[in-house]
């Protein structure tokens, strides 16, 4: 599952942390993120009390990985050509998504991810936007992959440590597909939301749409 991290959780994400440093120097670099400048345990203390930090964490009390979602858009954001108009409570952003090393390849960034969309349409975001490295391999190829469009890049000076070019992406927030599938004797009568259509299947056959008012 995935949940609002609390503080006795920060050796954990701490751990995540060392973890990629560890991984990183002996190579390949994905993330240009220094030990002991970002990320820290006392920048996950922060967004922990703030209520912004998230972990996910399997059966067992693992901690698996740590996702910080918020609307704090950085300063260069600005240089961005976003494609998607949005007021600035309406956009959620992605910050510092780690997974465990060792926990790699299982799924859990893009479980992550969806976990984000869903918590940005219950706070009424419409667009989520990130950044991500331009030499981070996997996270560019991972957010196009998930129906993120690349908006742009342009150099940032990240936490005041290190000047990189950041590459951003975003991605438009539509409503959950809601499915109600119904038994009627042999035949399935499925209803099937997205957005404000509603589309009802009957035997697996369209057989008609409708607007839904007031959604």
């Amino acid at each position: 599952m995935i949940r609002p991290a609390v503080i006795e959780d920060l050796p954990h994400i701490a751990a995540i942390y060392d973890a990629i440093f560890d991984q990183e120097e002996r190579g390949p670099v994905y993330t240009n993120w220094k030990r002991g400048s970002y990320p820290t345990a006392d920048d996950a203390r922060k967004a922990i009390e703030v209520g912004t930090l998230y972990a996910g964490e399997d059966d067992a009390g693992f901690i698996w990985g740590v996702v910080n979602f918020n609307g704090i858009q950085l300063p260069e954001y600005a240089a961005i050509p976003w494609s998607i108009p949005a007021d600035p409570e309406q956009v959620g952003v992605i910050h510092t998504l780690c997974i465990h090393p060792a926990q790699s390849g299982k799924g859990y960034a893009r479980r992550t991810v969806a976990f984000c969309e869903d918590l940005g349409r219950a706070q009424g975001k419409t667009v989520i936007r990130l950044d991500t490295w331009e030499h981070n391999l996997p996270a560019n190829r991972l957010y196009p992959s998930l129906g993120y469009r690349f908006a742009g890049a342009t150099e940032f000076f990240f936490h005041g440590f290190v000047r990189e070019n950041l590459n951003c992406y975003e991605k438009k927030l539509c409503q959950r597909q809601i499915e109600i599938v119904r038994k009627r004797r042999r035949n399935f009568v499925v209803f099937r939301r997205w957005g404000n259509k509603i589309s009802c299947f009957l035997a697996q056959k369209e057989c008609s749409q409708f607007a839904v008012s007031g959604a």
